[in-house]
């Protein structure tokens, strides 16, 4: 018999993130690494501990082999509890046979037992791929407080980007009293954020009916939220105005690792009052050597640093030869850069070696687009990989 919680969070980890190209080619979005020493499924974890919310499923699909690995028991993030902490959730096999999860309902669909073995009152659902910030307990309050059968986050947008977006209308009490997914022309400025509380009863009666029309997409955008508005439940915005990032793209990931530098950097990782939990090996101090320059830079631990690095973040085990020149780039774990190599505006993936005298993308002055290098790569020595380029096996292959 599990102990009854109040609420319990279900967090969508399984997507193929096709937008991140190589970075996503061995491993799923939400274990894509993020700021030097975390990955993007850190933020969402550390906010629910943060919370108070400490049962949590997190459901994966697309290369799930590092995010599970990286989850583990929990430990890092204090959900390695008992009866209840983090539970990694994929499609299965059961009587009526194997099905992998065909949306975002679907997937909360298929784990409606893990749901309902806690009782939970309210069930919390996320998604695996945002970066910011956030008190999901004010959340549970303000839901509570209107007496909401669904409450969806919303994050107020530039109004020419809100077509981009799942737009709220709502009323002066921000009451949604409409729902617009994608609009030419939107009305409001008020995008979901892809965060929602439902209270469990409705959650499930909708998820259930939405199981059994065979023309549904299974998607709460598509269908569970518009089916609900028009059948008058009650459903009220929940206004952020925090920093939120969606990393869906090599763009907006490259700005978010950039969002956490200078001296009051847009996005903090170093505030005590929430930290963000990741699981961390046990690297030595970073050297910095003697002809070695670094400005507004995050550099981890492990780093052996010999040449230039300017606004750029470096994970851990990065080794930076002599004569190495990076800026406006992102180094992730264990990156040999050899001697004389120059890395303009670009992200370099885990494990990879770049051979000596290289030129790797072009000044993001330039106008060229992010070069991207995928990992477990070995770029020879004088190789120039041009601005914009997608670096993996086949391009390499095509490139010798």
């Amino acid at each position: 018999m599990f102990k009854k919680q109040e609420c319990v969070a279900m967090l969508l980890a399984g997507g193929q993130g096709s937008r991140l190209y190589t970075l996503t080619e061995k491993t799923a979005k939400p274990a894509v690494r993020f700021g030097g020493k975390y990955r993007i499924i850190d933020f969402p974890l550390s906010n629910c501990v943060n919370s108070g919310i400490f049962t949590v499923g997190v459901l994966t699909q697309y290369q799930p082999l590092q995010l599970n690995e990286y989850i583990g028991n929990g430990r890092p993030w204090d959900l390695d509890r008992g009866q209840s902490g983090v539970r990694v959730l994929p499609p299965y096999q059961g009587k009526d046979g194997a099905d992998w999860y065909k949306g975002t309902a679907n997937a909360i669909y298929q784990n409606l037992n893990f749901i309902n073995r806690y009782d939970p009152d309210y069930v919390l659902i996320l998604s695996g791929d945002h970066i910011y910030k956030m008190d999901y307990d004010k959340m549970l309050t303000a839901h509570k407080e209107t007496g909401a059968d669904c409450t969806i986050a919303v994050l107020e947008v530039p109004i020419e980007e809100a077509s981009r977006f799942g737009i709220m209308n709502t009323d002066d009490n921000m009451k949604i009293v409409d729902f617009e997914e994608k609009p030419k022309v939107p009305k409001s400025n008020k995008a979901s954020m892809g965060i929602y509380i439902f209270n469990t009863d409705v959650l499930r009666k909708y998820l259930i009916e939405d199981e059994a029309d065979p023309n549904s997409s299974k998607d709460f955008g598509k269908n569970i939220i518009p089916k609900m508005l028009a059948d008058g439940m009650k459903m009220y915005a929940y206004p952020f105005s925090g920093y939120w990032k969606d990393v869906g793209t090599i763009q907006s990931l490259w700005e978010a690792n950039m969002d956490l530098l200078g001296e009051t950097p847009e996005f903090d990782l170093r505030d005590r009052k929430w930290r963000i939990y990741s699981r961390n090996y046990s690297d030595p101090p970073q050297s910095i050597g003697k002809y070695a320059r670094i400005s507004n830079s995050l550099i981890t631990e492990g780093c052996v640093i010999e040449g230039i690095v300017e606004n750029s973040v470096l994970a851990s085990g990065v080794k930076v030869a002599r004569g190495a020149y990076i800026k406006d780039s992102i180094i992730m774990k264990n990156v040999v850069i050899g001697e004389g190599t120059t890395i303009n505006y670009s992200i370099i993936d885990s494990d990879t070696t770049i051979g000596a005298g290289c030129v790797v993308g072009r000044t993001k002055s330039s106008g060229e687009q992010i070069t991207v290098i995928g990992s477990d790569l070995e770029l020879r020595p004088g190789t120039d990989v041009a601005g914009g380029e997608m670096v993996n096996d086949a391009w390499l292959e095509n490139n010798k």
